[in-house]
């Protein structure tokens, strides 16, 4: 996914390419994983020539957001206080700039909060 949404509209044998720079795979490899992706929605295709070429369907954040929930879910045991503690021991690592975004963040999803609930 990295590299389609790097550079979006790419064939398999340019991912391929690619990932032989780091992980050296076989095309058909590639091809067998874009098909997979294909068929959960992940990515959309088109033909051109002989060849498919592939563009994401979904952002990198919101794929991350897809699997955090599902980690969050797998680990939940039921207390929001285990979450955010968490979350909390993981947030003190950031910068000063990555707190303030985090903190923006919040505030924006309470406006939405508070819009929704008016």
């Amino acid at each position: 996914m990295e590299t389609v949404w790097a550079r979006p509209g790419i064939d398999a044998r340019s991912i391929t390419e690619t990932l032989a720079e780091e992980a050296p795979c076989r095309l058909s490899s590639v091809q067998a994983t874009l098909e997979r992706l294909l068929r959960k929605n992940f990515l959309a295709r088109s033909k051109k020539g002989h060849a498919y070429f592939y563009t994401a369907l979904q952002t990198r954040g919101d794929v991350l957001g897809a699997l955090l929930k599902d980690v969050i879910k797998l680990l939940h045991d039921g207390q929001t206080n285990t979450i955010l503690s968490s979350f909390v021991n993981v947030a003190e690592r950031l910068d000063d700039s990555a707190l303030d975004d985090l903190e923006a963040m919040i505030r924006r999803k309470r406006l939405e909060q508070e819009r929704a609930d008016d």
